[in-house]
């Protein structure tokens, strides 16, 4: 069994028992989430497509909060001694996905 779910405006394919890194959500760690996006679900081979979206929810626990990897921006303008240089880390939860109902 597996869904496809809109999380925080993005589409993530997922199944029981899966983490899934998603964009920072505010809720604490440990607490229950529920998602009712539903955009496409399979059970045993039996595929059903929403239009936009299906009856149902993915519920998910809260597993944790972090940081990613760094990217550093450099912009420069030639002959003109302008350079700047930025970095930015973007922020992210990852929940566990506990039960999908269809």
């Amino acid at each position: 069994m597996y869904a496809v779910v809109e999380i925080s405006g993005q589409q993530y394919a997922v199944s029981p028992k899966q983490t899934v890194i998603v964009p920072l959500m505010s809720n604490n760690v440990g607490e229950t989430v529920e998602f009712t996006n539903i955009l496409l679900a399979s059970d045993n081979g039996k595929v059903s497509v929403g239009a936009p979206y299906i009856k149902g929810s993915v519920k998910a626990t809260v597993v944790g909060h972090g940081k990613g990897d760094k990217v550093l921006v450099f912009h420069k303008k030639r002959r003109k001694g302008y350079q700047k240089l930025n970095g930015h880390r973007q922020r992210y939860t990852s929940i566990t996905i506990n039960d999908i109902n269809i």
